[in-house]
């Protein structure tokens, strides 16, 4: 699904939690992770570049993947 500025809907998934969070790019999760999750700024970018993130960088895994993938 493609966003009306044009940019993929992301999908955050979070350890132990079986609903997705979804946002609408990059920035939108940035925020979320670094403000409700609590990540810190390297593990929260980490997560934006390879998708993937987990201990030691973060106390739970995470996945970010576009909408259906």
């Amino acid at each position: 699904m493609i966003s009306d500025q044009g940019l993929p809907w992301l999908d955050l998934r979070v350890e132990g939690d079986p609903h997705p969070r979804r946002f609408d790019g990059q920035a939108t999760a940035l925020q979320y992770l670094l403000r409700v999750e609590r990540l810190s700024a390297d593990a929260a970018h980490d997560l934006l570049e390879r998708g993937e993130v987990g201990p030691p960088a973060a106390r739970r895994a995470y996945t970010l993947r576009p909408l259906g993938q």
